[in-house]
């Protein structure tokens, strides 16, 4: 019997670890996945913060009627719902505070009233600007 001696450069090679196709192939993978959880997470909460404006509306709407009850007006402006008023005449009716100092809305701008609403001609308007921060645009958010 022969003995054959294996030569050690012929064996064939044993692939070990990812080929580069492979490596960017699960980049773009998990580049996608990213991209398509971020615009999840986005709407998410752009909806939180239509929702979060409605409800601010909804309360400061009710707070406002109530002004008008006690008060038999609409207040001039939205400081009035927790100020006491300093005229002696309507003091002794204010009923108030009725809701505490409003805070920005969820973009961080300020909420907008008008006494003799535009939009509630019988009314008042309440509301905030939205997301584009422009008055007058079909994103404002309102008591109408």
């Amino acid at each position: 019997m022969k003995r054959r001696k294996i030569d050690a450069s012929r064996r064939p090679r044993v692939a070990a670890g990812f080929t580069l196709i492979e490596v960017l192939l699960v980049l773009i993978i998990l580049v996608i996945i990213g991209s398509l959880a971020v615009n999840v997470f986005t709407g998410t909460t752009d909806r939180a913060n239509m929702n979060a404006a409605k409800a601010q509306a909804s309360l400061v709407a009710s707070a406002i009627d109530r002004y008008r009850i006690d008060m038999g007006k609409y207040p001039d402006k939205l400081e009035d719902l927790w100020t006491d008023p300093s005229d002696g005449g309507t003091s002794s009716k204010w009923g108030g505070p009725y809701v505490t100092p409003l805070k920005p809305d969820p973009w961080e701008a300020d909420y907008e009233y008008q006494a003799k609403g535009k939009k509630n001609p019988d009314g008042y308007d309440f509301w905030s600007n939205g997301p584009d921060g422009k008055s007058g645009t079909d994103d404002d958010i309102g008591n109408w």
